[in-house]
Parts: C-alpha cells; structure tokens; sequence
C-alpha cells in the first residue's frame, strides 16, 4: 500500500472515530459551563479570524478598499435581515461599482 493510500485511510478512520465519540460519550462527560463558553466563543472568534482574512488580503497583500466595502455592505444587510440574495448580490455590486471606478487598489 502506498504512503498517500495510508495517510488517507488514516484520516478516513481517524475522522469516523472523531465523530463517533460525541454520539458514544453523549450523558457520560459532564462539560463544565466555563468550557462551553469558552469554545463558543472560540469559534466566534475563528470565523471572525476568517472572515477578515478572506476580506482584506488575496495572496498576503492587502485586497484593496473594494473587497472590505462589499463584505461591510454585505454585513450591514444581514444585520438588517436582509434575504439572502439581496446580500450577496449588494455585495456584488458596491464590490463590482467600487472597482469599476478605480478603488480596488490599497
């Protein structure tokens, strides 16, 4: 069997028995509160991490005004429960205006 074959059957198991153990474990670990809320808000701050990567860099430099202005529109939207659609395609458009007039550089 090949290295790459092994390392894929490995994560393969390795991911099976990594969501197996919530279902097994489920009514037997107590998490303390303290816990809970520290990985809550750990994952708030990782997708907050990530989407200010994604925003406000393309290959390590900075993306330009553009981008944060059509994310920025974007989140206004859905704070004001806009649809779906009518969010991203805000987006699309002061992203796409933006650039078009010449602000996509930083």
């Amino acid at each position: 069997m090949s290295p790459t074959a092994v390392v894929i059957l490995a994560l393969a198991v390795g991911t099976y028995a990594f969501r197996l153990v919530g279902p097994v474990l489920h009514g037997r670990v107590e998490v303390p509160a303290r816990v809970q809320e520290l990985a809550s808000a750990g994952a708030v701050v990782l997708l907050v991490a990530l989407l200010a990567t994604g925003a406000l860099t393309e290959g390590g430099d900075f993306a330009g005004w553009a981008r944060p202005a059509g994310v920025l529109t974007a989140g206004v939207l859905a704070w004001r429960r806009a649809p779906f659609v009518v969010v991203v395609l805000g987006a699309a458009v002061v992203t796409g205006v933006l650039r078009a007039v010449g602000v996509s550089s930083g």
